[in-house]
């Protein structure tokens, strides 16, 4: 299904399209009669370029900028061919107007290092376009409002593109820093076990004269403790690198699902919608990595009740685990936005929340509900052989 601004973006195509089939008409009825050759020229060439800006291209597209300028090329030797002699007909104004698209696409997707030179040439081309009807004045003139249409055309294409990098760092930040949080509260989590084994082993050393069957409960504690840790270590390490991490840093509790009740108490208590808990299944034994990465898919989605859910009155989170998954859903029975209303401006913590998911090999879903509100389903695994 198509979003609103990609269903925009194909309306606009057509609109272009249709107003260069129009045009090419147009440039047929005023030159097929006195200059048949040329003018079939001139509308082969607005079909390539409407080819071209048609097409969807990836951004930094190398090939995008190599064909417009070919498509350049031919357009100006075209033009030298004419040589400015009064040939009866229009000078090819679809073809001016699909030059004018392939600004835009080149200037919006193009790799920098090509797109600058097929700007230049089809600025160019563009530009010397009406000088196919006679060097006079007029024909003149208009070449420089082509000319400032299509500087027009390459400012708008070079914001939507400095937009769209600007998003695309911002969400890299957002992962970036979830990833760094995830790292962290996989330290602290390592840290604790490490310091029990420590202290374990201690104790184990101090009393094996005295009692040795202590000692093979202390080991077997040991076993449990250590097989834990690097169960956690060999799911996160490699995933989770960040050589800019403070190894440093001062540890903090970890949340996990057994701290959800105080979360969704505090929560009803502050001042948002009555918040409730259902439990199905033991949480006990859940890996640390999927049990911090519930609390955080909750937490973030009761942030976005309280500020986006209008109406909202109960918050229900439930939270099941199967033999090899953790599922975690949190819904509301808020209004649905309505079309066309304006929304506050979007914020990156589901794509976080993505990020954080995706590193312990789970997926994430957001969307409407059936009965309204607003559904966010989490599936997170307790073994990764599962995801495999």
């Amino acid at each position: 299904m198509l979003t609103q601004r990609a269903l925009l973006f194909r309306l606009a195509q057509l609109g272009g399209l249709f107003l260069m089939a129009c045009l090419g008409l147009f440039d047929l009825a005023n030159g097929l009669s006195n200059s048949g050759d040329v003018v079939l020229l001139q509308v082969l060439s607005a079909i390539a370029t409407a080819v071209v800006w048609l097409r969807r291209h990836r951004q930094g597209s190398t090939r995008l900028p190599k064909v417009a300028m070919a498509l350049a090329g031919f357009s100006l030797l075209l033009t030298i061919a004419v040589g400015g002699a009064d040939h009866g007909g229009s000078y090819g104004v679809a073809e001016a107007v699909g030059l004018l698209g392939v600004l835009f696409v080149v200037s919006r997707r193009g790799d920098p290092q090509w797109a600058i030179g097929a700007v230049l040439a089809t600025g160019m081309a563009l530009g010397f376009l009406p000088l196919r009807s006679g060097p006079d004045s007029g024909m003149v003139i208009l070449g420089l409002a082509q000319g400032l249409a299509g500087t027009a055309v390459i400012g708008l294409g070079v914001y939507l593109r400095t937009l769209e990098a600007t998003r695309v760092r911002a969400m890299d930040t957002v992962r970036a820093e979830q990833r760094a949080e995830f790292a962290r509260d996989l330290h602290d989590f390592i840290a604790h076990h490490v310091t029990g084994i420590v202290v374990q082993a201690q104790g184990a050393r101090f009393i094996a004269e005295q009692d040795p069957k202590r000692v093979l409960l202390a080991l077997e504690q040991i076993e449990a403790a250590g097989a834990e840790t690097m169960a956690s270590m060999r799911r996160m390490v490699g995933v989770l690198r960040d050589p800019n991490a403070q190894p440093d840093a001062p540890l903090t509790p970890l949340a996990g699902v057994d701290e959800l009740s105080p979360l969704l108490e505090q929560f009803t208590s502050s001042g948002g919608p009555l918040a409730r808990l259902h439990l199905d299944g033991s949480t006990e034994g859940v890996p640390v990595e999927v049990s911090t990465s519930a609390y955080r898919v909750v937490m973030e989605a009761l942030t976005n009740i309280r500020r986006h859910a209008q109406g909202a009155r109960v918050a229900d989170v439930w939270v099941r685990r199967t033999p090899d998954w953790l599922l975690v859903r949190v819904a509301n029975d808020g209004l649905p936005p309505k079309a066309g209303t304006p929304r506050e401006a979007p914020g990156y913590g589901l794509v976080g929340l993505q990020e954080r998911v995706r590193a312990v090999g789970g997926r994430i879903t957001a969307g409407p509900g059936i009965d309204g509100g607003w559904v966010v389903d989490a599936a997170l695994p307790l073994d990764q052989e599962v995801t495999r």
